[in-house]
């Protein structure tokens, strides 16, 4: 046995432990989460000679790819995310071989996710979909790993069934409209930490800063786009009052089952720019028209 976990071996597995939870889910790829440090030079009084010394650790960010194979515990610090309501987590990556054996950890502490990043969605792709995480640790420990077996997620078999083409897209007012709504382009929602320097500790403090929500782009075939041109001539071209409430909508992702996978509900929308898709005369593609929407929140539901 100790000969086995000695040996090299392919990292074929990432898992994520969260407040001590064994079992939050699998990654499908992890960047970043490395540990480094400036070089300060200094030479002395008229020597030639260059010296070097460390300074302060910086800790990386943690990138994670995942799909629907993780738990309840990890999206529910995603819904407090899209909140506002930066969370604070102790927790590890764990690397394993293709036997699920634990062979290295990071552990980091005071970790935030400040970035989601959702992945486009097309009617027309039937591949597998994977939404990109951010997690901004204030301190990173390395470890090796204890070969036991790791506690897969009962969410593992959901891994590939979010597939791109399962989703529906809603806004109040245009009920009719959005039932043809053929893509989503992807979006990212930030909100960076502020790192500063106390005292003598080594490591900075990470403060979240302003969260930050996209525009939402989403195509609708030329047919079925007069009612978001109407609203635009309305409002953006013919500059009238606009409603004091605004608009808001959701996006809805399944499973092969038609079963909820989770619900993006956006408000404080609204519509600022229409824009046709190019025409060409060769072209046998349908036509399209892209409609460009501001928010001004998101919220995040899982559907557990």
């Amino acid at each position: 046995m100790t000969a086995a976990a000695d040996r090299a071996y392919a990292a074929a597995h990432f898992a994520l432990e969260l407040d001590g939870k064994k079992d939050v889910g699998l990654f499908k790829s992890i960047e970043g989460g490395g540990v480094k440090t400036d070089l300060i030079k200094y030479q002395t009084g008229g020597e030639f000679g260059t010296y070097f010394q460390l300074g302060k650790p910086k800790y990386e960010d943690i990138k994670v790819t995942v799909g629907m194979a993780m738990s309840k515990p990890f999206f529910e610090w995603i819904a407090e995310f899209f909140k506002g309501n930066p969370i604070r987590k102790n927790g590890a990556v764990v690397a394993a071989d293709f036997y699920y054996n634990e062979r290295a950890r990071r552990d980091f502490f005071e970790a935030m996710v400040s970035e989601v990043t959702f992945p486009k969605l097309d009617g027309n792709d039937k591949s597998a979909c994977y939404m990109n995480v951010t997690i901004s640790p204030e301190t990173i420990t390395y470890a090796p790993g204890s070969n036991a077996k790791l506690q897969q997620s009962t969410a593992f078999d959901r891994q590939k069934l979010w597939a791109s083409c399962n989703f529906d897209f809603k806004l109040d007012g245009f009920e009719k409209a959005c039932l043809n709504v053929t893509k989503v382009d992807s979006f990212t929602i930030k909100q960076k930490p502020v790192e500063y320097a106390v005292g003598a500790h080594r490591a900075g403090t990470k403060i979240p800063g302003r969260i930050e929500y996209p525009n939402l782009v989403f195509y609708v075939p030329e047919s079925d786009s007069y009612p978001f041109v109407e609203h635009h001539m309305k409002y953006t071209i013919g500059g009238e009052i606009q409603p004091a409430t605004r608009m808001k909508g959701e996006i809805n992702c399944y499973d092969n089952e038609d079963a909820s996978l989770f619900t993006l509900q956006y408000a404080g929308a609204e519509i600022f720019n229409v824009t046709h898709d190019k025409s060409d005369a060769s072209s046998e593609e349908i036509k399209l028209v892209k409609v460009e929407m501001c928010v001004e929140s998101i919220e995040f539901k899982y559907a557990s």
